[in-house]
């Protein structure tokens, strides 16, 4: 049961950080003399999530979304940095024997329905699993009657339970999955990319019945996607991610209406608008730099059409401005 103060943030991510040793074996280091390789997935990354509000992470392949997800809910260690849950440190509650009822507040719904459900499981078997796992119910009547509930409160039928994965569309078992995160009463719900192994008709299903029990539970989401039509959709507050780091974050209509930091500019362009039909699209320029080898200052700078010598050999950091929290010096100087 929460003790803290309502008022502060339910998530609250400080410097975030996780790098990988992504090097070739030491054998080979040794004879080829070559260095250690070092990926810096997640750089610094900050925010804060208020109860039942919505967060949405976007940014191009690769720039550590997900790793951010990951990290939320405990399958990687921060190499640095913080991740408090309602008030309690959750890295260091995750190592304890008391850790077990932190997860049960805290799920996640993957990416891919047809990999994140035992294909040899019947849906029954699957969505009671963290009931069984936590102790929250025993009895095999008991269970059945819970999952009935839960298979309902996302769109299925209780005689559903009986079937396989390989019995259901791709939107329906992303339902399943989203019935098993459900099933320890979660409050905050990290979704990776929930909808974007899914037909377009079938997304726009899945995240009504999302934004639906948002309002009957109360949920806090973290919502990861490249897709920025949903994340207008689905989100209260919107971070741009770029190779690891935030550039910027921003309420969701200051973000659409008036984004500040030229990448944020570039991914808005390129979305088609029908209001617009017959006008050239704007693609978004150049490639993203390799991870293991970034550019320095500004990791944007070599695609950026703003970027002078400062932008070069200079980080920019994350700054209060006029209620957009941005990365650029451009923006800083008022250069743009």
């Amino acid at each position: 049961m929460s003790t803290a103060n309502p008022a502060q943030p339910l998530v609250r991510a400080t410097d975030l950080a996780k790098t990988f040793d992504v090097s070739v074996p030491w054998l080979n280091r040794v004879l080829e003399r070559r260095p250690r390789q070092l990926l810096r997935a997640v750089d610094g990354v900050g925010f804060d999530i208020a109860r039942g509000q919505t967060l949405a992470l976007v940014g191009e392949s690769g720039c550590g979304k997900s790793t951010v997800a990951r990290l939320l809910v405990g399958l990687y260690e921060p190499t640095r940095g913080g991740f408090q849950f309602d008030g309690q440190d959750a890295h260091a509650a995750f190592r304890t024997p008391q850790g077990r009822q932190l997860r049960r507040r805290i799920q996640m719904i993957f990416q891919d329905p047809y990999a994140s459900l035992n294909p040899r499981w019947r849906v029954q078997d699957i969505v009671a699993e963290p009931l069984v796992e936590h102790g929250l119910l025993s009895g095999a009547g008991e269970l059945r009657e819970r999952v009935g509930e839960l298979l309902q409160s996302v769109g299925l039928s209780p005689l559903d339970a009986v079937k396989f994965p390989h019995q259901f569309s791709g939107g329906q078992r992303q339902r399943i999955s989203i019935a098993r995160a459900l099933a320890t009463h979660p409050e905050f719900l990290v979704c990776d990319e929930p909808t974007s192994a899914l037909d377009v008709s079938v997304q726009a299903q899945v995240l009504n019945i999302m934004k639906d029990l948002q309002r009957r539970q109360g949920l806090t989401y973290l919502f990861i996607s490249h897709n920025l039509a949903v994340v207008r959709h689905v989100s209260d507050q919107v971070g741009v991610m770029y190779l690891g780091r935030l550039v910027e974050l921003a309420d969701k209509h200051t973000l659409f209406d008036s984004p500040r930091h030229p990448y944020t500019r570039m991914l808005l362009d390129a979305i088609p608008k029908i209001h617009h039909t017959g006008r050239a699209r704007t693609p978004v320029q150049g490639e993203v730099p390799n991870p293991l080898d970034p550019p320095a200052g500004c990791a944007f700078n070599p695609r950026c059409p703003h970027a002078n010598e400062r932008c070069r050999v200079e980080r920019p950091v994350l700054r209060d401005v006029g209620g957009t929290r941005v990365a650029c010096h451009a923006v800083e100087e008022g250069r743009i």
